[in-house]
């Protein structure tokens, strides 16, 4: 087992669980961060040992300084942290209550920046660490219908970029990875492999924080054979 760890920021059933596990098989020991105390505890049963939950409110800096500093006491020095908390409420522009657009922007792009925060500050001192960002198609364009989603995923983007441009000749890789599809499983029938599986998904996570710094990837795009783009 590895003396470092892992933290993951927004686990669920989908992309969550399976980046946490696939660090978990390499060894590491990974805190696992969501609010739901219960959900998390039946995803973490998947591996006790090595998976760690860790009950948070990703929006609230107390919550997140707390969730680090008991990671690294705990589990030991942070390697990487993947920030992949989100929120969508579908909604014209004309309908769109304004505290759900705020509720979606705080979860989507705050939480990410007090995450990348947290672990940069933690990361600098050792001069090593990787920090991932979970994009999407809507980091890139905004489409109808789409603004709770592609105004928060703009700015996480551009939060990624600050970040590694800062910090990448400080020893600390920071990617941002566009999701660019949906995650799922698809219908064998008509597309096998159409949708994008969590775990290759997870895989490419842990190449990109396996990388040499002499060829480091700031942004990612991934989707399956079968998208149209």
């Amino acid at each position: 087992m590895s003396s470092e760890s892992v933290l993951v920021a927004g686990v669920g059933p989908g992309l969550g669980i399976a980046v946490a596990a696939r660090f978990a098989r390499e060894g590491y020991r990974v805190a696992m961060l969501a609010r739901d105390r219960d959900k998390l505890a039946a995803l973490a049963a998947q591996a006790p040992d090595r998976l760690v939950p860790i009950p948070c409110d990703v929006t609230d800096p107390a919550q997140i300084d707390e969730a680090f500093d008991q990671t690294e006491r705990t589990l030991g020095p942070l390697a990487c942290v993947v920030s992949n908390a989100g929120a969508y409420r579908r909604g014209s522009i004309l309908d769109i209550d304004p505290k759900d657009f705020e509720y979606c922007w705080r979860v989507g792009a705050f939480a990410g920046f007090l995450v990348g925060q947290a672990a940069a500050r933690r990361m600098v001192t050792r001069g090593s660490g990787t920090i991932l960002f979970t994009g999407a198609t809507a980091s890139l364009r905004g489409g109808a219908n789409f603004v709770n989603l592609a105004s928060p995923k703009f700015a996480l983007r551009a939060v990624a970029q600050s970040m590694a441009r800062e910090l990448g000749p400080r020893g600390i890789h920071v990617a941002h990875i566009i999701i660019d599809g949906q995650i799922g499983v698809a219908d064998a029938a008509t597309a096998p492999d159409g949708k994008l599986a969590p775990d290759a998904i997870a895989q490419a996570y842990l190449d990109l924080h396996r990388q040499q710094r002499s060829a480091w990837t700031q942004e990612m795009d991934l989707r399956p054979w079968a998208e149209k783009f």
